[in-house]
């Protein structure tokens, strides 16, 4: 398969002629280049390329420095790990020397050295990412697939590459159900009883390593369906034992409309938490190293579960803005569609979309030219405001102005 016509319609023509003129200068100094990877395949696909990997069959800092020559660019960035930043022409190119690598145990970090283009093909995920695009040789664009990524585009599979896949890098394991899902591929067959095999590996990922590869997947457009393979499989609850409560999440959540608006990450990670007891989210919170915002969102998901039977509609909108206004947006809006009654759920969905916002018309300054002392008072009386506002006590500017001049005689002849 040739891709310079494919490349030619994915990139703007600046790139083009930037990669072409790359892959002259690389085989007129005897450095082979080449295109990589998720990019590669992307073109063989026909969908849009975000970003060029490009691999140097010899030291990618010397060939930085002669593009750099060639294009009046610079070299902004190297290091003896075999990588080089060049900046030329508005543009900016990565490039990464060729490498084979080796995992002194299951779940470690790999021992990597230079390698050959074969050895750096090799070394990957699936046979879909095992793809290279010839930058140096004539006729450009030349695809080498020495794993059979091609045939597995056509039949849309996602492979391992051999099988210690997973053993070696379990994190592969939720990157295959990704690719599958965004790419609207399947598992193939030996590779998904490899996947069931080696779940137990995921416990070898440090915490960081692991809560990472969950982030990337939260973030995917069709996270929904990638979270109900990894519980199809098997995955969530080998990361987690508290996991197993998703189902039922899942089951909800799909059947409910405002969860098809994009939610985010941290969305996710307030759904995946709601059902869980506070020892498990504790434990789910430290094996997966949150940070502070996902803590809080996580521990916000089960006050706001916990909070359940104190909602109901005889509540003002002050009273439930005062109950909710401290947690997280993202652990509320679960609750929303969790919930178990539907009256909570629809006053947790109320607040989301009104009460939250309100907010007097009066502001700081405002209040020191009704001849409110500067000092606590203006923001205890912009907070009463606020609370009149979400009550329908107040509908006007005038009207809060006469509160405030009502609570300040009040005040006033209190002192």
């Amino acid at each position: 398969m040739n891709l310079s016509q494919r490349m030619a319609e994915a990139l703007d023509g600046e790139t083009v002629r930037l990669l072409r003129l790359a892959g002259t200068v690389a085989r007129g100094v005897g450095l082979p280049l080449y295109l990589v990877g998720g990019s590669v395949r992307d073109l063989a696909l026909g969908l849009p390329v975000a970003d060029l990997d490009l691999v140097v069959e010899g030291d990618a800092s010397v060939l930085a420095h002669e593009l750099a020559k060639a294009l009046s660019g610079q070299v902004v960035a190297w290091s003896q790990f075999g990588t080089a930043k060049l900046r030329a022409n508005g543009s900016t190119l990565d490039l990464v020397t060729a490498r084979a690598e080796s995992y002194r145990r299951p779940g470690a970090l790999p021992t990597v050295r230079p390698g050959t283009l074969r050895e750096d093909l090799l070394r990957r995920d699936f046979t879909i990412n095992s793809l290279a695009m010839d930058l140096g040789e004539e006729p450009f664009g030349e695809v080498l697939d020495p794993t059979g990524g091609l045939e597995d585009l056509r039949l849309r599979l996602v492979r391992v590459l051999h099988e210690r896949s997973f053993i070696d890098d379990a994190t592969r394991i939720l990157r295959a159900l990704r690719y599958e899902q965004r790419l609207g591929f399947r598992l193939e067959e030996a590779t998904e009883r490899l996947l069931r095999r080696d779940l137990s590996y995921l416990d070898t990922i440090s915490s960081d390593r692991l809560r990472h590869e969950l982030e990337r997947t939260l973030a995917e457009e069709k996270a929904a369906l990638v979270l109900r393979r990894c519980l199809e499989l098997g995955v969530l609850e080998a990361i987690h034992p508290s996991l197993r409560h998703a189902k039922d999440t899942l089951d909800v959540l799909e059947r409910a409309p405002t969860a098809q608006a994009g939610p985010s990450p941290l969305f996710w990670m307030a759904a995946l938490a709601y059902h869980v007891t506070p020892a498990e989210r504790l434990s789910l919170a430290a094996r997966l190293n949150l940070t502070a915002r996902q803590r809080r969102v996580v521990e916000d998901a089960g006050r706001v579960r916990k909070m359940e039977p104190q909602l109901h509609r005889s509540l003002a909108p002050s009273q439930v803005d005062g109950l909710l206004r401290e947690l997280a947006p993202e652990a509320v809006e679960v609750g929303a569609i969790l919930a178990q009654e539907p009256g909570v759920r629809e006053l947790l969905g109320r607040y989301l979309r009104e009460w939250r916002r309100v907010r007097p018309a009066l502001n700081g300054r405002d209040m020191l030219g009704l001849g409110v002392p500067q000092g606590p008072m203006v923001g205890e009386l912009l907070e009463e405001l606020r609370r009149a506002r979400l009550d329908g006590q107040v509908t006007s500017r005038a009207e809060e102005e006469a509160l405030v001049r009502e609570h300040m005689g009040w005040r006033l002849g209190a002192s």
